[in-house]
C-alpha cells in the first residue's frame, strides 16, 4: 500500500511496448542504457518498477504507479523520454528511426492485483445491511 497526501492506493499495471517495425535493437549498450533511463525516469515520477524484462524488440514492465498519474501519462513519458535520450546517445538509432519515433505507436496494459473482482464486490455488499444502498450493474438497467 502506498500513500499520498490524501490517498492510499495500490495501483499496479503490466505494460508492454515494441520497437518500431519490431526491429531487434535492444541489445548490448543500448539495452543497458535503456534500463538506466527507465529506472531514472520512473523514480523521478514516483513510479516503482516491480519487475521488468527487455527483449530485443519489446519491453515488459510491472509498474506500481501513483494515483495522480494515468497509465497513458506514464507510457507517454516513459516511451518519449527513452526514445529521445537513446537516439541522442546512439546515432545509429537516429538513422534507423527517422522522425524521432523509436517505439511503435501504442502499448498493451493490464491492471494487476491480489484482490479479485468477486472479493471487492462481496466486500462492498457487506458494508451495509441496507440492500437499497447497493449499486449493482444488473440492478441499474
Amino acid at each position: 500500500m502506498r500513500r499520498g497526501a490524501h490517498t492510499q492506493y495500490d495501483l499496479e499495471v503490466h505494460v508492454v511496448w515494441i520497437t518500431k517495425y519490431r526491429r531487434k535493437i535492444l541489445r548490448g549498450k543500448i539495452v543497458n542504457r535503456l534500463k538506466i533511463l527507465l529506472m531514472q525516469g520512473c523514480t523521478a515520477k514516483g513510479i516503482t518498477i516491480v519487475r521488468g524484462n527487455i527483449q530485443p524488440e519489446h519491453v515488459h514492465l510491472l509498474l506500481s504507479i501513483p494515483a495522480s498519474l494515468s497509465v497513458s501519462q506514464v507510457m507517454q513519458y516513459i516511451k518519449g523520454r527513452s526514445s529521445k535520450k537513446l537516439q541522442e546517445e546512439f546515432p545509429s538509432l537516429r538513422k534507423q528511426f527517422w522522425g524521432q519515433h523509436m517505439w511503435a505507436t501504442g502499448y498493451f496494459c493490464r491492471s494487476v492485483g491480489k484482490v479479485t473482482q468477486d472479493m471487492i464486490e462481496e466486500y462492498i455488499e457487506n458494508q451495509n445491511d441496507n440492500v437499497d444502498d447497493i449499486f449493482r450493474q444488473d440492478s441499474m438497467l
